[in-house]
């Protein structure tokens, strides 16, 4: 959820925008934020953290026992 946080920051505020200073920046960042709060988008956790670290085991074991990916297509010189 981290990460989707700071993309929506990023696209919505960061992204494309000019900011002479760490201080202007830190300051769209936080208006970003406070407007946000205002508006009470709140994050709704669907899984509950057992379940998510299942899911990275499963996904570790998968991956560990697939081995890498190998190509499918040969170049001709």
């Amino acid at each position: 959820m981290v990460e989707i946080w700071f993309g929506i920051i990023e696209r919505q505020t960061i992204h494309r925008g000019a900011f002479p200073s760490v201080r202007d920046l830190t300051a769209k960042i936080r208006d970003f934020i406070t407007g946000w709060n205002r508006r009470k988008h709140p994050f709704i956790w669907t899984k509950t953290p057992d379940e998510i670290l299942a899911k990275i085991e499963r996904k570790r074991k998968h991956a560990s026992t697939t081995g890498p990916l190998e190509s499918t297509t040969t170049r001709s010189r």
